[in-house]
């Protein structure tokens, strides 16, 4: 096997091997992990990183970055609670737009505008609750409820986004520029793509995905919290990230994502199982999340 492949076939199932033997590893240590209501309780915890993930996707894949996502989850999730469900989402997609605009026809760096867009979304989601958390209406209600009681329905919605994400990505003209866009953005637009129209629909998107893991989020809860998914965004980050994905852009997929956001609920609940103290939890996911971006880094030299 040429070393070429090797590294290919480190970026795409280094993941799920890293997955596969945190779990064995925690299993031994604690045998609850195997329960199936645990089971299924990591697979809740994953799904508002994944949803939020499969958006940051797009982004990473266009070469891009979004520090919003965490704050426009929780805006979308007040004005949820606020209003309806669905003007949540339109909000999402709209935060995302104006990330895309600021990006593509402002020129300012990805990291400053979405920055400014975490900072306006959460101001604003600060003003519209007043400080306070506000509860859900039933339709949010029940996107964070069990269908039965072995069936979340935030599991369902994950798995869904899933499928999205991959389609998106594998079987859509927008997918198919994310990638050359992402890959080399001059060659990219002297090849004929509209390079700062596609970054719009890119990062619209971004804005979807996040306002949809908001509610859920919410649902999750039984209301929306002027403070909720505070750090979403570096989680989100981390999970594609830890899939496999290039922060140079270029290379990602809805299965590494998807991964990546299991490790990380895996990480934490096997954490919490062996009684290890909150801050020290931080330690070892920061150290986690550092040891992926080293691995990517040598895996692109």
């Amino acid at each position: 096997m040429s070393t070429i492949s090797i590294r290919k076939y480190a970026g795409e199932n280094g993941a799920l091997a890293g997955l596969l033997v945190l779990a064995v590893v925690i299993a031994v240590m604690q045998p609850a992990f195997l329960n199936a209501q645990n089971l299924l309780n990591v697979g809740v915890q994953a799904a508002v990183i994944a949803i939020m993930a499969f958006g940051m996707t797009f982004v990473v894949v266009a070469g891009g970055i979004d520090l919003s996502v965490g704050s426009i989850a929780a805006l979308a999730a007040m004005v949820g609670a606020l209003t309806a469900g669905p003007l949540g989402l339109v909000v999402g997609a709209l935060c995302g737009l104006v990330n895309g605009a600021l990006i593509s026809y402002g020129k300012l760096p990805p990291f400053i505008a979405t920055l400014a867009m975490l900072s306006v979304a959460r101001g604003l989601t600060l003003v519209f609750s007043e400080g306070q958390p506000h509860e859900t209406d039933e339709l949010v209600t029940f996107l964070g409820s069990n269908l039965t009681p072995s069936l979340p329905l935030p599991l369902l919605l994950m798995l869904a986004f899933f499928g999205i994400t991959g389609l998106v990505l594998t079987r859509t003209n927008l997918g198919r520029r994310m990638y050359a866009i992402g890959g080399n953005e001059e060659a990219a637009k002297l090849s004929g793509i509209d390079v700062r129209r596609n970054k719009l629909w890119i990062y619209a998107l971004s804005g979807l995905f996040a306002a949809a893991a908001g509610l859920v989020l919410a649902g999750r809860l039984g209301s929306a919290g002027p403070q909720a998914a505070v750090g979403y965004e570096l989680d989100a980050i981390a999970a594609v990230v830890i899939g496999g994905a290039s922060l140079s852009g270029g290379v990602g997929r809805a299965t590494g994502t998807l991964v990546g956001a299991l490790v990380l609920a895996v990480l934490r609940n096997g954490l919490n199982l062996l009684q290890v103290p909150p801050f020290w939890q931080q330690v070892v996911i920061g150290a986690v999340i550092a040891l992926a971006a080293l691995l990517d880094s040598l895996r692109r030299r």
